[in-house]
């Protein structure tokens, strides 16, 4: 069978979001455009790497340019996005890895995520091979989210990223775990419950 691409270039909405309740919440990308959706599932880690590596590499391109490429040194606030994710939301894939690039040329972020990838029992497989295997861009692969989006909607996307990871549970004030609403088994109070 071949490969499932989900293309959007540019999409007229890329952004991540949640459902559930916060200790609970399943993370997903949502990317919208010419009348569909697309959502794949990823963990909270994954989103927070995500963002920061998109600022990373957007900070970069603008430091290569001299300033002249046409990327903003923040998210500007007319596009900030702050509408929840389009439902039904229908999970696609769950994300395995995830890809970053600037195309100079069309100035554009290129995002690109896909499916988690299951070795078969007792196939063994070192990390060189594995790295090489995913990014290799086989017709036969696994299912695959490509986004293209301008410097400016990158901004907005991380921004939006980065609030919807920390608008978790807050931590607990001395060890800094989350707090349950039930509250929580705080090692720094001997294991007595701490509630908020």
């Amino acid at each position: 069978m071949s490969r499932q691409v989900f293309l959007y270039d540019p999409p007229d909405r890329f952004v991540a979001g949640t459902v559930g309740l916060p200790g609970r919440r399943t993370f997903f990308l949502q990317a919208s455009g010419q009348g569909r959706t697309t959502s794949v599932a990823l963990e909270k880690a994954q989103v927070e790497a995500l963002a920061e590596r998109i600022d990373e590499l957007l900070d970069e391109v603008v430091r290569r340019s001299g300033g002249s490429a046409p990327v903003p040194a923040v998210a500007p606030s007319e596009v900030d996005d702050t509408a929840p994710l389009v439902s039904p939301v229908e999970e696609e894939f769950r994300v395995g890895t995830m890809a970053l690039a600037w195309d100079g040329e069309g100035e554009r972020m290129v995002v690109e995520a896909q499916a988690v990838v299951e070795l078969e029992p007792g196939e063994d497989e070192d990390l060189a091979d594995a790295e090489e295997r995913l990014l290799q861009d086989d017709e036969n692969g696994p299912p695959m989210l490509r986004v293209r989006i301008s410097g400016t909607m990158a901004r907005a996307f991380a921004k939006r990223a980065m609030e919807v990871v920390n608008a978790g549970r807050p931590p607990c004030p001395l060890c800094s775990l989350p707090l349950d609403p039930e509250g929580h088994v705080c090692p720094r109070q001997n294991g007595y419950r701490r509630s908020e």
